[in-house]
């Protein structure tokens, strides 16, 4: 990263919070300490700049000769760097900061539906030290996950009704991964998929490469239609379905709790088995409601489920799960062990502190995706009077439709006037050049102007003037 806009002292102080250990005498290592879990929580990114020790000391009520110890503690760690005329700023051990910006720094990317790490990952970090030490004395292997966070997960599945055995839980390195393996275990060449039109692009693009067909049935600006729905599963008799009912990417709908018996009823009169990713399902923004039943509470095994930790907690941790009968996770093992070997210690390890220990933090990520949600909602309104969509209580994007069927070329466009978007066709199996999908997960200023960036290139293309580039199919969508 490259060098911020410094933070002020009296921002500094208020992300420190109470920094002093209790009965602790050295007033620095604590300071350090606090700093350090920012770092490490990446609310103070490298690059960060940070205040003068004059005016953090008195931000803090603290003397300068203690502030400036802090400091060279941080230094030593490298987790700060300083230099003379240019005071000092967060950085990361072994790494440089450049002074100006690497080509294309500027660009806004809306193509991926992520936010950044949880608050609390870096102290859970810490915390998952002792655990790690244990557990580096083994071959560190483990196909279907390690027992105490599959414990975790089958907890939050009985919570919401579904008693589930840790043995049911197979973890997986990302959602994505876990549906690659059931479409291993499960789908063929030839095979049709039902999926919903629009839906996951990857979850496309992996029935692709099994061989298989995706059948696309539309949803409707209600959401799903169960009579199409049944008529697809009764005409076109599919292998497999793929399904998101819990604020479904990219529209943000959720399946009613009323029509959940009925799909499961569809689903078991057609032996179709049914692949139900609840990715999103922590990212309820509005009801404040328990989560309607999950879809296997009434279609037993025809309904393998997935979860995730991408969009709740973080990207990175890249670790999903799949809930399933003993049976199949008897078989997805087995396919297992032609792709991987089972996934991160460390990152399971960390996945399971946070499960235990960031209720809160999720409910304030929820909070700070409503607003972000409002606001690119209102920057729409204001900056592209054309476009429509329907406000989601939950999720993470707006799905929003173009007045004109142009989606391609305007996120071809938009590269030129900086902003990165996925145009609506790579959500469905064909057509959805009238759509497109913005996601919500940044800061407020950048989701301003990334729509201004926007609106600035929709001119060029309702004129006719766009220049066209790269083709946006390459551009990558989480």
């Amino acid at each position: 990263m490259w060098p911020r806009e410094r933070l002020s002292a009296r921002r500094l102080a208020t992300l420190l919070g109470d920094w002093r250990g209790p009965g602790a005498r050295s007033g620095a290592a604590d300071l350090a300490a606090g700093v350090r879990l920012l770092v490490l929580d990446g609310r103070l990114p490298a690059g960060t700049g940070l205040p003068a020790e004059r005016e953090l000391a008195e931000a803090l009520g603290a003397s300068r000769t203690m502030v400036g110890a802090a400091l060279r503690r941080l230094r030593a760690d490298g987790l700060v760097a300083s230099r003379q005329g240019s005071g000092s700023w967060i950085t990361i051990p072994g790494a440089a900061i450049p002074v100006d910006p690497p080509p294309g720094a500027d660009l806004i990317d809306l193509a991926r539906a992520a936010p950044g790490a949880i608050a609390g990952t870096g102290a859970a970090l810490e915390r998952v030290r002792a655990p790690m030490a244990d557990m580096i004395r083994g071959h560190g292997y483990s196909e279907q996950g390690l027992p105490v966070l599959r414990e975790q997960i089958a907890e939050r599945y009985a919570a919401r009704g579904l008693p589930t055995d840790p043995d049911q839980i197979v973890v997986t390195s990302g959602a994505h991964h876990a549906f690659v393996l059931v479409l291993r275990m499960l789908a063929g060449p030839g095979d049709r998929v039902l999926v919903e039109q629009p839906t996951y692009p990857n979850a496309l693009d992996a029935i692709r490469a099994t061989g298989a067909i995706p059948m696309p049935v539309p949803l409707t600006d209600e959401g799903w239609q169960l009579d199409d729905f049944e008529a697809a599963l009764r005409q076109t008799a599919p292998r497999l379905a793929y399904l998101i009912v819990d604020f479904h990417n990219p529209t943000g709908l959720r399946m009613p709790a009323e029509t959940r018996p009925r799909l499961a009823t569809a689903l078991r009169r057609s032996r179709t088995t049914a692949v139900i990713d609840e990715t999103l399902i922590e990212v309820d923004l509005d009801s404040g409601e328990p989560a309607p039943p999950s879809v296997a509470a009434f279609a037993g095994d025809r309904a393998i489920t997935l979860g995730s930790a991408s969009k709740s907690h973080w990207g990175g941790l890249r670790l999903g799960w799949i809930r399933a009968s003993h049976d199949q996770v008897h078989q997805l093992l087995a396919a297992r062990n032609g792709l991987d070997l089972g996934s991160s210690v460390l990152d399971q390890l960390l996945l399971t502190d946070l499960l235990r220990t960031s209720d809160a933090a999720l409910a304030a990520r929820r909070v700070e995706l409503a607003r972000g949600r409002d606001v690119l909602a209102a920057a729409v309104t204001e900056h592209l009077p054309g476009w429509t969509f329907r406000l989601p209580r939950g999720g993470l994007s707006l799905w929003c439709r173009l007045p004109a069927p142009a989606s391609t070329r305007l996120a071809v466009a938009a590269r030129n006037f900086g902003v990165r978007v996925a145009p609506g066709p790579r959500f469905g199996v064909h057509g959805l050049e009238r759509w497109m999908r913005l996601p919500y997960p940044l800061p407020p200023d950048d989701l301003r102007e990334a729509v201004r960036r926007l609106a600035a290139a929709a001119q060029t293309v309702w004129s006719g003037s766009a220049e066209v580039g790269e083709s946006a199919e390459t551009v990558p969508v989480a």
